[in-house]
């Protein structure tokens, strides 16, 4: 009976799927953009493409491993936010001050910012798409609460098994949630460091308005990402520990790669693509738009579409990294 219920949920959830893929793609076709280079534009439109089918062809075949691991994130959602509370008081335990200073941190950082920038070399307003000009502090700023973010969670979820070795060597402990645990730890600073972001654009006379509410569907779009590549990185660095270093210097060099210290806009529109490639470029001018640009996340169509689709993608090859690596934790450990 069992069996029977567990192919009926598989045969519904690959039509679903399949369904929705196919719908997509469609869209992704037959979307067209007027002021968009063509050459551009069917370049985004074959990408998509063999990215959905990528992902379709990773679920068909490897759909009871890349379900496993959802299943077992959902069943320990208790344990998994009771840990990451113990986790995020668990760095500052000692200090006199405790959180204060995980909180402390990004209202420093936003003041040297605003010192050096705005005081010291008096920076003009930033001009941004659509010819609205914001101050540069708060371009900045809009920029770098997305990138710590990522830059923290990705780290610390790379070296979460690393960490809880202890907890990985147990035979009943579910070690799957190790990695969540660290990325929703550093959550908490990253939602007190969006706060800050948004009142500094009180502070600059842009009010709270409806665009703000998609400040959430961002925050939750760099969540999975971080977690779709940390399930790769946390099982790969324990048989080769050289990925730290590799992830700390590709951090430097992406974050040059991605709009935070400059503006897209002024990369000519023929080469745009290529740091659109880069999936925390849809996060950061997500946050952009979503304070000061006043645009919806579904009116940049190919930048969604290839967001998700290569989270999906990202996911499936995480986890059937993470599960085929699994036995070998412990022995390694």
């Amino acid at each position: 009976m069992k069996g029977t219920l567990g192919k009926n949920s598989k045969a519904v959830f690959l039509g679903a799927f399949y369904v929705l893929a196919l719908a997509l793609a469609l869209l992704l076709i037959f979307h067209n953009n007027p002021l968009e280079d063509p050459d551009t534009a069917l370049l985004k439109k074959i990408c998509g493409c063999l990215l959905i089918g990528i992902s379709c062809i990773l679920v068909f075949f490897w759909y009871d491993r890349l379900t496993v691991l959802p299943i077992e994130l959902f069943h320990s959602r208790k344990l998994i936010k009771r840990l990451a509370v113990n986790d995020f008081k668990k760095r500052y335990a000692g200090s006199y001050m405790g959180i204060v200073w995980a909180l402390a941190q990004p209202v420093v950082t936003v003041c040297m910012y605003y010192i050096v920038f705005d005081r010291v070399f008096q920076s003009r307003a930033q001009a941004v798409s659509g010819g609205v000009e914001v101050p540069y502090v708060l371009f900045l700023t809009a920029g770098l609460v997305p990138w710590f973010y990522f830059s923290e969670a990705l780290t610390n979820g790379t070296t979460s098994l690393l960490e809880y070795n202890y907890l990985v060597k147990k035979v009943l402990f579910k070690i799957s949630i190790l990695p969540i645990i660290k990325i929703i730890a550093a959550m908490f600073i990253h939602v007190f460091f969006t706060g800050v972001l948004l009142v500094i654009a009180c502070i600059y006379g842009y009010y709270p308005n409806i665009y703000w509410l998609q400040l959430i569907y961002y925050i939750g779009c760099e969540f999975i990402l971080v977690l779709s590549l940390s399930y790769a990185t946390c099982a790969i660095v324990v048989f080769f520990r050289d990925l730290l270093q590799i992830i700390s210097i590709g951090l430097q060099m992406f974050q040059w790669a991605t709009p935070i210290l400059w503006n897209l806009d002024i990369v000519p529109d023929k080469y745009k693509w290529i740091f659109k490639l880069n999936p925390m470029t849809y996060i950061v001018e997500g946050f952009r738009n979503s304070i000061y640009g006043e645009s919806w996340f579904f009116e940049h169509f190919y930048s969604s579409t290839y967001f998700w689709i290569f989270v999906v993608a990202a996911f499936c090859i995480g986890t059937l990294i993470f599960k085929r690596s699994k036995t070998h934790f412990a022995d390694v450990l």
